[in-house]
């Protein structure tokens, strides 16, 4: 007598249509849009990919629930831009977005660079790249100026190594991991150009233009703001001013150099602040940041170097 088929191996009904708004409802994926809009000044092109991205994960996802063919899409990524314009950031909103989508595990980024994935001697190579990839199973794997992995001017390099491994991983494993390298548009490009393997599993190029003066000072209004400090009479011309001049001195990084800059204004209101030492400081006192705070900036004096971008009250 022919056994009895288990429930579990059941048919499983197909559906003739899905509800985008149940989907939407479900996962949520609007608040992680409407906060990358919010939090990040500027970049429309970058947040309209990003928009463009996680509407065709979803449809994919419906589109598998009125059982038409629907492959999981690779999701490995190249974000290319000068440092500071947001890159982290947004890979930190996709991988909330990949989550709420069911593309991954955990919403989670784990960044590393070279030193984390390449050893100095033959087998030290091999165990590095896979503690990260271990760590970043699940989620996704940041790798900030990828290009430093392929050093073809030393024979004796390890980069290949984890280079290959990585080839391996994000081919046979892509269900579990999504892979985004980052770093300057030109380095980028030439890598994958020296690496073909790599380039052709890579699904989405995403470029992050640089900030204009006016984007800049509205992402230093934003972080005076969340810090509670404004600019007193004076003080906004006199940042722009600095924006100004730091933009065309080396080593300039957008949105970090406005932070370190930033930090560096609240140092100088604090010392001249703790200098004073009588009286009663009231609200507006310990607010406000005064042209003075920014003058005081190596920018303005034509004898001295540029400030770096250290950060200036410790580590970020």
């Amino acid at each position: 007598m022919p056994k009895a088929s288990d429930a579990s191996e059941a048919p499983k009904v197909i559906s003739s249509e899905a509800s985008l708004a149940a989907a939407l409802a479900e996962t949520n994926i609007t608040e992680v849009l409407d906060q990358l809009d919010e939090e990040l000044i500027a970049l429309k092109p970058v947040k309209q990919r990003i928009r463009e991205i996680a509407a065709l994960l979803l449809i994919d996802k419906l589109r598998g629930e009125v059982g038409l063919s629907s492959e999981r899409p690779s999701l490995h990524m190249s974000f290319t831009g000068n440092p500071g314009t947001g890159k982290t950031t947004v890979a930190m909103k996709m991988a909330e977005v990949l989550h709420r989508l069911g593309y991954i595990e955990k919403p989670t980024v784990v960044a590393c660079t070279r030193d984390d994935l390449v050893g100095q001697y033959v087998g030290h190579t091999a165990p590095k790249t896979k503690e990260v990839l271990r760590r970043a199973y699940g989620g996704v794997l940041f790798i900030d100026e990828a290009y430093y992995l392929y050093r073809p001017e030393n024979e004796r390099d390890y980069g290949q190594e984890a280079i290959e491994i990585l080839l391996q991983v994000m081919e046979a494993e892509r269900d579990k991991l999504v892979v985004i390298f980052a770093g300057y548009k030109d380095r980028i490009d030439e890598f994958f150009r020296s690496n073909p393997g790599l380039s052709s599993r890579v699904a989405h190029h995403i470029d992050f233009p640089d900030y204009d003066v006016d984007e800049l000072m509205a992402i230093a209004q934003l972080m005076l703001d969340n810090q509670n400090y404004k600019f007193g009479t004076g003080a906004e011309d006199a940042f722009r001013e600095y924006l100004t001049r730091r933009v065309a001195r080396p080593r300039f990084a957008h949105g970090r150099s406005v932070r370190n800059s930033i930090d560096r204004a609240r140092l100088r209101q604090a010392n001249r602040l703790f200098a004073d030492g009588t009286g009663t400081l009231t609200r507006e006192d310990l607010m406000t940041i005064t042209p003075d705070d920014i003058m005081k900036s190596s920018v303005f004096a034509e004898d001295h170097e540029p400030e770096d971008d250290a950060p200036a009250l410790g580590a970020h």
